[in-house]
């Protein structure tokens, strides 16, 4: 074990990220960086083109890289946002959205289910008390800004 918070974060949330990339796989056949893409969307839809990279935290050529692909595959669509027509929106499709919602729960579920492992403590974890830090955390961070 790593005694270096920032180490061990790392290492939690890219085995959570390959878990649920597995899963989704094996049980949605979608990939977990398509199920992300999809979920943000549903998040902040619609939604254009630069505000899903900032959202994604990529570029804004990555993401214009990418929806192709999704249009083409039956999970998205795009608009001409009326007011600035050189804005791309876009919108989840009525399967991209069962997609979040079904397979989001099932892994709201399994992670939640993590929690309960005797092994954390007599007790386990408390989700909705560790979401909330999490979530408080992601925010005093963001107050800071990136040092960069």
């Amino acid at each position: 074990m790593n005694e270096r918070l920032t180490v061990t974060l790392h290492h939690l949330v890219s085995e959570l990220d390959a878990y649920a990339d597995d899963y989704l796989q094996r049980h949605h056949g979608v990939s977990f960086n398509t199920f992300q893409v999809l979920a943000v969307v549903a998040d902040v839809e619609p939604v254009d083109i630069t505000h899903l990279a900032r959202c994604l935290g990529v570029t804004k050529a990555a993401v214009s890289k990418r929806v192709p692909a999704l249009v083409e595959g039956g999970w998205l669509t795009t608009s001409a946002d009326p007011t600035h027509k050189r804005r791309v929106m876009v919108s989840l499709t009525p399967r991209a959205a069962d997609l979040v919602q079904v397979a989001g729960g099932e892994l709201e579920a399994e992670f939640t289910a993590l929690f309960t492992d005797s092994r954390l403590s007599a007790t386990g974890i408390e989700a909705t008390a560790l979401n909330t830090h999490l979530h408080l955390l992601t925010t005093i961070l963001l107050e800071k800004g990136s040092s960069s």
